[in-house]
């Protein structure tokens, strides 16, 4: 009991399993549990864009070398697209092999084309070069009003680097964003403590609202999502980690509170600070994780590239349309411009499915209704991947930037550091504030 009164992760799993049991036990009651998830979810976010600009602005300028920013950046891109091309093929290979939706026989003309109009519309209007200028805010006060995590990265970056080009003059605005970084990480604590109570009304509603049965229906194309998403964590992602000298099971056992949290919320946004938190305690360079963990969340989707090339040909397989292997690579092409913009709108792995069959056009968009009643289940996975693949991407640049101690990081993943973690929480230890057990 005393364990469970301190523990963040075994608070979560609680939760998590009360929400689904209320969820199956009182559906309307469950649902009415959205406001819980809502609100901290909301908390969180509230604090994401001033963690991501302070921890950006100290780390390039106590970096100081403007050239390493643009190499860190570029080794970053290099990562992304190599990994997410890797997920996207694996996505459609596992299609191909298992075929989820063969057999369904669906009529593309008796499904509810009006259910996805919303998700269509959104989709039509999704392209790359609006992406890429949506980047740059109208002004600053816009881009944390709304929490837009690339805009608040660019400008950090261009603040970060005028702050390094002052050198010891700046040193006193340096101090103060060093040490107001340090406050919104106590807030962050403060706020997990609420996580169990977040991630209890998300289940409740998720389960409440969409039911058990809609599992049931489309068990199939969840079970190889699933799993085709746990091979990618523990093959793909396991050898970067392996090249990195670290293990992914150690890795995922140190960042499972995180895990949890988006479990509970279908939300990888939730553990945006926790997981900036933890890559420094990890050994990670300030800079390193400062620019890769929210560049990732726009442009290193895992999880969400592995569900776009599934769901693609899941919905081809489940209409009875037929596909080449040329259209296959087109599908491809197009999904390796389209999901770099699937965080940037609610709903974004959804609309950017819409997008890419509008683009190929030869698989009947009104496909997505079948999709409509599982898509909120197979969220959890897709963030979850996501998460999972932000925290190798950081390890792994830092590694090739040569900065990364394996002795030491295998050291904090075997648990050497959770006393001094446990001794700052009683207020002994006046170091960086740690993420309560």
């Amino acid at each position: 009991m005393k364990r469970l009164v301190h523990s963040l992760y075994l608070q979560v799993l609680v939760a998590v399993a009360l929400g689904a049991l209320l969820g199956v036990l009182n559906p309307s009651l469950g649902a009415a549990m959205k406001p819980l998830g809502d609100g901290f979810i909301k908390l969180v976010k509230m604090l994401i864009a001033p963690i991501v600009f302070t921890t950006v602005v100290t780390g390039i300028a106590k970096m100081g070398d403007l050239r390493r920013v643009g190499r860190i950046g570029l080794k970053g891109i290099v990562y992304f697209e190599i990994l997410t091309t890797f997920a996207l093929a694996i996505g459609l290979l596992v299609a191909k092999i298992l075929r989820p939706g063969a057999g369904m026989n669906v009529d593309p003309a008796a499904l509810d084309a009006s259910a996805i109009a919303s998700y269509t519309s959104s989709g039509r209007a999704l392209n790359t070069t609006e992406f890429l200028l949506n980047i740059i805010p109208k002004d600053v006060a816009d881009a944390f009003a709304r929490g837009d995590i690339l805009q608040v990265l660019l400008f950090s970056i261009l603040f970060g680097m005028a702050l390094a080009a002052f050198k010891a003059e700046g040193s006193l605005v340096l101090r103060f964003f060093d040490e107001l970084s340090h406050v919104l990480f106590r807030i962050v604590a403060i706020v997990m403590r609420l996580a169990p109570l977040g991630a209890f009304g998300a289940m409740a509603f998720t389960v409440g609202k969409y039911g058990i049965r809609s599992l049931l229906s489309l068990g199939e194309l969840m079970a190889t999502f699933y799993a085709t998403s746990l091979l990618f964590v523990l093959i793909v992602l396991g050898l970067v980690m392996h090249w990195a000298g670290l293990s992914i099971l150690r890795f995922l056992r140190y960042i499972r509170e995180e895990i949890l949290i988006v479990l509970g919320t279908s939300s990888s946004e939730s553990a945006l600070p926790l997981l900036m938190r933890k890559m420094e305690r990890l050994g990670c360079p300030e800079s390193v994780v400062g620019l890769l963990v929210p560049m990732g969340y726009s442009f290193n989707l895992d999880g969400t590239s592995i569900y776009l090339t599934l769901a693609t040909l899941f919905i081809a397989q489940a209409t009875n349309t037929p596909i080449t292997l040329g259209q296959e690579l087109e599908i491809l092409a197009v999904l390796l411009l389209t999901s770099k913009g699937a965080a940037a709108v609610t709903g974004g792995g959804f609309i950017t499915l819409a997008a890419t069959l509008s683009a190929v056009g030869h698989i009947p968009v009104a496909g997505l209704a079948l999709l409509l009643g599982i898509d909120r289940f197979m969220s959890e996975a897709r963030a979850i991947t996501n998460l999972i693949g932000n925290g190798v991407a950081t390890v792994a640049v830092s590694r090739w930037e040569g900065e990364l101690d394996p002795e030491r990081a295998r050291r904090v993943l075997a648990g050497v550091a959770e006393v001094e973690e446990e001794e700052y929480a009683e207020g002994h230890v006046e170091a960086v504030p740690a993420v309560p057990e």
